[in-house]
Parts: C-alpha cells; structure tokens; sequence
C-alpha cells in the first residue's frame, strides 16, 4: 500500500471522527469519548501502514489489526468503511438489533474484523498467538493491537506482555491509547499505571512514549516493525479523550453521553466538515 500523505490523513481523520459523532446520536450509543482518542491511531494504521487487501480480507499472509478496546467499535468500523471493506451505508445499522455490527466486534461478519473484543484484555494474547504462528508458518505479516490504558489494570495483559518477548516475537506490536480516563475516574487514580513505557520496557519489550495524534510519529513507529531487534514494540500513544470536539476534549461525561443534534452540528463545524 502506498502511505497517503498527512495531510490527506489529517482529512480523513476528521471524517471520521464527525461519522463517529453522528453514528452515536443517531444510535444512542455510548463510549463516544473512547472512540475519538484513538482515531489518530486507526488512520495512521489504515492508510499507511497495514498491509491488507478490502478486496481480500482473509488473505492468511495479511497484516492483522486486533481493536482490543472493543468499545471503540464505532471508530473501527467507520475506518473501515472508508477503505470499503463494506458499503458505508452499513453504519447506519450500527446497534441495531439483527445487525453484524455490535457495539462491540463480533467474530464473525464484518469483512475486516479480526476478532471478538469488548472483555478487555484478551486482544493481546489473541494477537500474541496470531504473530507465534506467521513466524511458524514462516509468514511476514504483522500484528498491531490497540489497548486502552485502564485496559491494561488487567493482569491478562501483562501475561500477554511477557510471553511475547519469551518467543523473541518482534511481528507485533502493541499501540496504548493512554487517554488518561477510565469509565469512572482518572486511569492514575484507579490503579498506579505510572510509569508506563518503563513498565512495558521492563517486560523486555522495544517501549516507546509518543503524542498520538502526531501521525508522522505514530507512522515511524508502525512502519519499523519489525526492526531486526527480536523484541516486540510497545507504543504509549498519548492522547485526549474526546479529541477533535473542544467541548468534549477530556471530559470523561462522553464516556456515557450521547450527542444532541444542535451538539453533533457544532462538532462537526469544529471539525471543518459543514460550514456556519
């Protein structure tokens, strides 16, 4: 694939965060804070570093995306959408009862969705095996998962942490979106996550702690896996909860809030996607 300029991924980002806005008011749907910190991170995934083919979305020597942080389903999906693994005219299906696209990734369905998450701290491990057996079947595709920060309070991540590094699996790599906010409170305050990038360095993983929203920097990162070393790579990709839409940049009420229609305009307007 060849990488799209960061200005064209700026613009696309944008778009997605505006669907994603509409998608919950039109839906009711929740987890709209989550969604929007990581868009960054998807963009830069899906239009520069992954490897994979909309027209074939099971090839085995594909590079596989695992969106661990299930309950940012609506951002995936969206991005997905836009590299037409699936008619755009499918999220609006979003939460409905009947449809394949839950409000968090079923298993099966969804052209593009690599696994059942939403039960946080499984979607290293899955990753983790999926990198064990390319290097087995002697495939070079890679492996990104993306975890939430208060994600990792769970043990089976860390599990997950050194068993990668054990194998000298150096095809995957782990994105943190460290938006700083669990569902009911500050990630800090709940569980001592400090210092993070240490931590994931201790496990013997190649750590690194970025803005990410920087896409040039989170596009480095993601382009040098593997780089030769033997160890997996770790990113703590900071970023702002709710990030694009001033009035719900770090507010974790969007964590549950759904947008009114005069709020979906405004940030859409923010978002330069309609005018005044």
């Amino acid at each position: 694939m060849t990488p799209a300029p960061i200005k064209e991924m700026e613009k696309i980002a944008r778009r997605i965060r505006g669907r994603v806005v509409e998608l919950s008011h039109l839906t009711k749907t929740q987890h709209l804070g989550s969604s929007l910190s990581c868009v960054d991170i998807l963009t830069a995934c899906y239009w520069s570093v992954l490897r994979i083919d909309h027209q074939a979305p099971g090839d085995p020597c594909r590079d596989r995306f695992i969106l661990s942080k299930g309950h940012a389903a609506p951002a995936l999906y969206v991005a997905l959408a836009y590299k037409s693994f699936f008619p755009e005219e499918l999220l609006t299906t979003f939460a409905q009862d009947g449809s394949h696209f839950a409000e968090h990734p079923c298993p099966k369905g969804i052209p593009g969705v690599e696994a059942a998450t939403g039960s946080l701290g499984h979607g290293l491990s899955l990753g983790i095996g999926m990198a064990l057996a390319g290097r087995i079947l002697r495939h070079t595709y890679r492996v990104f998962a993306l975890l939430s920060d208060g994600e990792c309070n769970e043990g089976s991540v860390w599990e997950a942490a050194m068993m990668a590094p054990a194998h000298g699996l150096d095809n995957i790599a782990v994105i943190v979106d460290y938006n700083r906010w669990q569902a009911t409170g500050r990630s800090e305050e709940v569980l001592a996550l400090k210092p993070l990038r240490e931590k994931w360095a201790a496990f013997g993983w190649d750590a690194h702690e970025i803005d990410g929203h920087d896409l040039s920097a989170l596009c480095a990162l993601l382009h040098t896996v593997p780089d030769g070393s033997g160890k997996p790579r770790a990113i703590i990709a900071k970023t702002v909860k709710g990030k694009g839409v001033s009035f719900m940049e770090d507010d974790n009420n969007w964590h549950y809030r759904v947008p009114t229609e005069e709020e979906v305009f405004a940030a859409k307007r923010e978002l330069g996607l309609v005018e005044s």
